[in-house]
């Protein structure tokens, strides 16, 4: 079956990442317009959604063993490779560019990434869109994710508008090898890294709110230990 909606492959990452953007520019906008308290109230009050998506992702395991040791081992394989500094660094670079904080950058840009990347519903619709379907689970997140762009950029800032660049290389690399991937991703291994996805957004809203900073970028891995042991234990 035809990987392709009309003549473009990928189209419904395509869409859902300009939607990011539009979403992204059109929340710096207002940034730049509204009093500090205003950008402080929408940083708090992201920071509480964040940790309620969180919670609400974390309840998809069915199996709480793999949760903690794809999180653990993944965080100690993150740990290792020090993902947090390589973060650091490219945020670094991008602030130079942009001349804001780096900071802020990094935390905008890992915070819409897990946001508009980890979860059901862009794994299932770049498949549905691999196997020759009209994208419509991806139309609708894009709508959903240009609207979170918004109140994500706006509280933020620049960082969240870079998550395109993952939003179209992760969907659209599922979309494009979803012949091959479909076999292999069943419902259980779906739940296990929608779960570990959600306690880093645990972590991050906790972090949002200043409440203790965690080296986020350093957990990523566990989504793929999480994969991995689904696949070997929820048969």
């Amino acid at each position: 079956m035809s990987l392709f909606w009309g003549n473009i492959p990928a189209a419904g990452s395509i869409i859902n990442s300009v939607a990011v953007i539009a979403g992204s520019i059109t929340g710096l906008l207002l940034r730049s317009r509204l009093p500090k308290r205003y950008i402080e109230m929408a940083f708090q009050v992201l920071g509480l959604f964040t940790l309620s998506l969180g919670f609400f992702m974390a309840q998809k395991t069915s199996n709480f063993l793999i949760l903690i040791f794809s999180m653990v081992g993944g965080a100690l394989i993150g740990e290792a490779i020090n993902l947090d500094k390589a973060f650091s660094r490219f945020s670094e670079r991008i602030s130079e560019k942009f001349r804001t904080s780096g900071e802020s950058v990094a935390q905008g840009f890992l915070t819409a990434s897990l946001l508009f990347c980890m979860g059901s519903m862009a794994i299932l619709g770049a498949i549905e869109e691999g196997l020759g379907h009209y994208p419509n689970l991806l139309i609708t997140k894009s709508l959903m994710d240009g609207i979170s762009s918004i109140a994500l950029s706006a509280s933020l800032g620049s960082g969240v508008l870079i998550a395109s660049i993952p939003v179209l290389l992760y969907q659209g690399g599922i979309t494009l090898l979803a012949g091959h991937l479909q076999p292999y991703l069943s419902e259980a291994i779906i739940n296990e890294v929608t779960a570990a996805g959600g306690l880093m957004l645990i972590a991050l809203g906790i972090s949002i709110l200043d409440i203790r900073r965690f080296r986020v970028a350093n957990m990523l891995p566990a989504l793929l230990v999480a994969g991995v042991l689904a696949s070997v234990f929820c048969k």
